[in-house]
This record gives C-alpha cells, structure tokens and sequence, in this order.
C-alpha cells in the first residue's frame, strides 16, 4: 500500500523562472520529513492540494497590504482553505535577495520557506508567542537541516 501524498501545484505569474521538477522532488522530500517528525496537522490532509504562486514584487506587495497592513514584498504569504492544505504566494525576487543575505543558494532559500509555509498552513505560528515561535522555529530547522543532507 502506497502513502498518498498531498498534490502540488505551481503557478508561475512571476518573471522568473522557477525549477518545477525540482520543486516537485524537494515537495516530496518536507512531505517525508512531516510524516517521520509526526507533525502535528499533516496526516491529515495526506490527500490535500497545496498551490504555489510565484509573483513579481509589485503584486506580491499589494497582497501583502491587503492581509497584513504591511507596504512592501514579502517572501512568503500564507491562505488555509476549506479544502486542501492551502496556498503559498512566494516572490522569488525577494527569495533571492534574502538567499545573498542568508548565505544560502536560491533553492535551499525556497526549501526553507516553502517548508516555514507549510508549517503556517498547519496552524504553527512564529508571531503570537515565544514558546509558539521556538516550536515552529526548532521544527522548521530540524527539517531544514535534514533537507540540506541531500
């Protein structure tokens, strides 16, 4: 018996262009790494849909005025749905930019807040409290360092 997997799909409406297969496999592998760390929320949308979109920073910073109250690009926006896991909107241009300034290669920048996403999806949030903070933070970067093993 196969473990189902949530879908992902990827919409690109930004000017750059992104690595679907690869994002397709590092998808897979935070999939795994949720599963073995028995993350609470995961298994139960094992059959959900998760959407990337990928916008420029003009209409990445209207959304993000619109939900937060904050006037600029973010790297990483969060929506739950009814149905499936959610959707991400990510600016690449604002993912590459904190990628120089974190050291880090574009894709392990994506790997990161794909996973710092995912983990807002399922109800982990780094903004209301310090212990909710470390809790996500220790998760997200045991996974994190787990995925930059490949």
């Amino acid at each position: 018996m196969s473990l189902r997997r949530p879908a992902l799909n990827l919409v690109n409406q930004s000017q750059v262009r992104m690595p679907r297969l690869w994002l397709q496999s590092v998808f897979v592998e935070i999939d795994g790494h949720l599963r073995k760390a028995k993350t609470p929320g995961w298994a139960q949308v094992c059959e959900a849909e998760l959407v990337i979109v990928w916008l420029n920073p003009g209409p990445a910073r209207i959304l993000n005025q619109k939900y937060r109250r904050k006037n600029y690009a973010t790297d990483v926006l969060s929506f739950t749905a009814e149905t499936g896991l959610g959707e991400l909107v990510m600016c690449p241009q604002v993912l590459k930019r904190q990628a120089r300034e974190h050291g880090l290669s574009f894709r392990d920048e994506l790997s990161y807040m794909i996973l710092h996403g995912i983990l807002h999806l399922l109800g982990f949030d780094h903004e209301g409290s310090k212990s909710q903070a470390a809790q996500m933070f220790a998760l997200q970067d045991r996974i994190f360092a787990q995925l930059t093993q490949r």
